[in-house]
């Protein structure tokens, strides 16, 4: 799938139904990964997850890969946020 690798300088066509599909499906095999290895942040597995992070980088531009391993140490912020608060809510609750 050449626009996934054309330098940032060169016009990349729009990925297909197909390269979204293939993408998608890499990354979610890598964080599968990185949660069995017990890691948040990709790239700090070390060498647990060599073929599914080999196979993401392929299957994903970059600014893709970029965004969805953000998303996904913010998403798992946002879920201990959430238990933090319904905690919270749940001693308010009892006290009352």
């Amino acid at each position: 799938m050449s626009w996934f690798s054309r330098s940032s300088s060169e016009q990349s066509p729009a990925a297909t139904r197909q390269d979204r599909k293939k993408c998608w499906e890499s990354r979610d095999q890598y964080f599968e990964c990185l949660d069995g290895a017990g890691v948040l942040t990709a790239g700090e597995e070390g060498t647990a997850c060599t073929k599914s992070k080999f196979r993401y980088e392929k299957s994903c531009a970059k600014s893709w890969i970029d965004y969805f391993n953000k998303r996904r140490v913010l998403a798992e912020k946002q879920k201990d946020m959430l238990a933090q608060s319904q905690l919270q809510s749940q001693e308010a609750n009892r006290k009352l």
